[in-house]
């Protein structure tokens, strides 16, 4: 669809639940998404222009494939984060099928920056960079502090049905994978086994999802991959080393250290972090990186995306398998 055909259906959807609207503008398609689409636009407003996200999926891709919470449950869970004090943007409307615009949401645009390079390197930010992890330790606890009562239906998942779901992956494969194999092995023979607190885990909590400003963490993004299960799993996934981009010797998203983002969570929560439990979500969160890696490979080699986006991810699953044996056989210095 066209950005002028959007717009046109965008000014006529704000018009229905926004008073005072007189239109859109400056609708433009952001990059990112194969499935689903992220559209920025303004609404025009005599109080003032608003500035808007469009988070949909066009007709005839509603369905939530795979590990996805759905767009509906997104919305509603980042509402419930928003008015719960954790930093996330404002849901504005949800997708009606009068709007003729799919499924979806829009919500406030938040000013801000995702791209790790800038956030880890540019002098922007160079005064947020110290807070950032124990920031995101208190945000953690934000989410798995949110009442389940008001949650919409997740899936709950748990480290054994993870590990038999990645072996299943890894076997489709085709060939071997032994760095991966040892991977699994060593995750069976450490899994803590059923966590104290079952809450809402984000499933995505990392750099890229993390809008930032000058002044920290303003906004978290993308929470398609929500559910139910180890609150520890999001510390781990947030440590895993393809989401430092470089900063390996800072292993919370390449700018903080493991007790700053746990200072941060056991401040925020009075709750203590269990560091094993976040080494094991550390190694299952590497696994499950390198295989999603190796299934974008896949399908830049039979199909159906051929795209050099694919192809340069499908690299990456070489990187995780040096992360998985520097996580299980560290050198010894």
């Amino acid at each position: 669809m066209s950005s002028a055909s959007v717009a046109e259906l965008l000014s006529r959807s704000v018009a229905s639940w926004c008073s005072g609207a007189t239109g859109v503008a400056d609708a433009k398609r952001l990059s990112g998404g194969a499935s689903q689409e992220t559209w920025s636009f303004d609404i025009m407003h005599p109080g003032g222009v608003i500035g808007a996200i469009l988070r949909r999926a066009p007709p005839g891709y509603g369905a939530a494939p795979g590990r996805a919470a759905g767009l509906d449950a997104e919305a509603v869970l980042m509402q419930l984060a928003h008015d719960a004090g954790v930093p996330s943007p404002k849901v504005l409307h949800v997708l009606q099928p009068a709007d003729d615009l799919g499924t979806g949401f829009i919500m406030q645009r938040v000013a801000g920056e995702t791209i790790p390079r800038k956030i880890l390197r540019d002098d922007e930010f160079a005064a947020a960079r110290p807070k950032l992890a124990q920031q995101c330790g208190e945000i953690l606890a934000g989410i798995h502090g949110l009442p389940a009562s008001g949650l919409p239906q997740l899936r709950r998942m748990d480290a054994a049905t993870e590990i038999s779901e990645l072996q299943q992956e890894i076997d489709n494969f085709g060939w071997p994978r032994p760095v991966f194999e040892l991977a699994l092995r060593w995750l069976r023979d450490h899994d803590p086994g059923p966590p104290e607190r079952v809450t809402l885990v984000h499933g995505d909590f990392r750099h890229g999802n993390l809008m930032i400003g000058a002044d920290g963490v303003r906004a978290v993004l993308d929470w398609e991959l929500a559910h139910l299960g180890d609150p520890m799993e999001d510390l781990g996934w947030i440590c895993v080393n393809s989401w430092r981009f470089g900063g390996i010797d800072k292993p919370v998203g390449g700018f903080g250290a493991y007790d700053d983002l746990f200072t941060g969570y056991e401040t925020a929560s009075g709750i203590k972090v269990d560091p094993q439990r976040v080494k094991f979500w550390e190694v299952m969160g590497t696994l499950r990186w390198g295989v999603m890696c190796v299934g974008m490979m896949q399908r830049f080699r039979i199909g159906p995306d051929h795209s050099m986006e694919r192809a340069m991810i499908g690299r990456r699953s070489s990187e995780t398998e040096i992360d998985l044996l520097r996580l299980l056989a560290p050198r010894r210095s």
